[in-house]
């Protein structure tokens, strides 16, 4: 449970909780089939991406659960999509394109030379996660390309578009002193064309050292992050939430927090989701939202009872999807359906005692992946569809 928390609150929100039905697009109730999509053998997979094809991106341990490896579900099979060298990769953002590009991070066999532990670690099993360098790759065809810095040692990618253009972070050589300790070097949001691969900087706010993507539309349209360099993850790197508009940052403003204001993902129409501190500080206090353009940032709010939620995925048709958490962090997935909330877990047929602890990303048919908890303790990759 503690690696899935990890995972979502870096990376990478009211209707009665009880409801077991949501509006549907045609005015009816909307249930799903859940299926479990496996692992390379470990006991946690997890589901990131959801493309109109219908494949499917994440993450799963390895057997003995020391390493991870980034994974695609596609067509009944399950493909391990190997490293860069190092002993762990992953698929983390919704990376929303169909032409058969795969973004995310992987680990060289190359030791970082500063002992950083980087935006990667986090997502990583603990034995295995720190001392090596890590970058953000493209993997097309069976093959895995490594994507470049600024000159730093470490990057990270998290989503791509259409037109194959992938979005992220990578490190430059200023040594940032807004940096906490064993972080050391700058990093700013990039884009990275999607025939050379060569890397455009995306500049933070006026004031903040910081910058990182998370998610680009097919208009080119980027979200991120900006900030002082903190730790790499999260927290104060996100101090405020932006979009990139033609490569120039415009603030999309906070729920009342200073930190942890992190959008997620981004439609065609604009609407971009994630979540946003409502108290100031550096814990995390995250409600879910949506910013649109006419009616800037809205709190989404928590199912009942619960302290924190997190919009993580959003379709063109609006709906959205995300995980909602009581304080001891016990969560479950959700969606919203015209800004009403619903507990996942209440609209699946059939049941058979899982528990959906966070629901990653929605395609244009409104089928969802994300992670849920087995009775034995796995936490397994899910794919829920919508039935008529």
């Amino acid at each position: 449970m503690k690696r899935l928390l990890t995972l979502l609150l870096v990376a990478l929100a009211v209707l009665a909780g009880t409801a077991r039905s949501a509006s549907g697009e045609n005015g009816g109730s909307a249930t799903y089939q859940l299926t479990n999509l496996g692992s390379l053998g470990g006991t946690a997979s997890s589901g990131a991406s959801i493309n109109n094809r219908g494949w499917i991106s994440g993450s799963s341990d390895l057997p003995g659960d020391q390493a991870q490896h980034a994974v695609l579900w596609r067509g009944g099979e399950t493909v391990d999509l190997g490293t860069l060298g190092g002993p762990n990769s992953g698929v983390l953002w919704p990376v929303k394109n169909d032409s058969g590009l795969v973004v995310g991070i992987s680990q060289t066999a190359n030791v970082d030379p500063l002992g950083e532990r980087w935006s990667c670690a986090a997502f990583f099993p603990a034995p295995t996660a720190v001392g090596h360098q890590c970058l953000g790759f493209a993997w097309r065809d069976g093959t895995m390309i490594p994507l470049p810095t600024l000159g730093g040692t470490n990057g990270f990618a998290t989503g791509a578009n259409a037109r194959g253009t992938i979005v992220g972070w990578a490190e430059n050589t200023v040594h940032d002193p807004t940096c906490v300790a064993p972080q050391v070097l700058q990093f700013r949001a990039v884009a990275w064309d999607a025939q050379t691969y060569s890397p455009r900087e995306l500049p933070p706010l006026a004031g903040d050292s910081t910058s990182a993507a998370t998610a680009i539309n097919n208009r080119g349209d980027v979200v991120g992050i900006s900030g002082s360099c903190d730790r790499a993850v999260g927290r104060f790197s996100a101090r405020h939430a932006v979009l990139w508009h033609d490569g120039q940052p415009l603030y999309l403003g906070t729920l009342g927090g200073d930190a942890w204001n992190t959008p997620m993902a981004i439609n065609e129409r604009g609407d971009v989701v994630g979540f946003s501190n409502v108290t100031p500080g550096g814990g995390f206090s995250a409600h879910a939202f949506l910013w649109t353009r006419d009616g800037g940032i809205r709190d989404l709010g928590t199912l009942p009872g619960d302290s924190t939620s997190q919009a993580l995925g959003i379709n063109d048709r609006g709906e959205i999807v995300g995980t909602s958490c009581d304080a001891d962090f016990d969560c479950r997935a959700v969606v919203w359906h015209d800004g009403q909330i619903v507990d996942l877990n209440m609209l699946v047929e059939a049941p058979s005692g899982e528990q959906l602890l966070a629901a990653n990303d929605v395609n244009e048919s409104g089928r969802i992946t994300g992670q849920a908890l087995l009775a034995d303790g796995t936490l397994v990759a899910f794919a829920a569809s919508p039935t008529p």
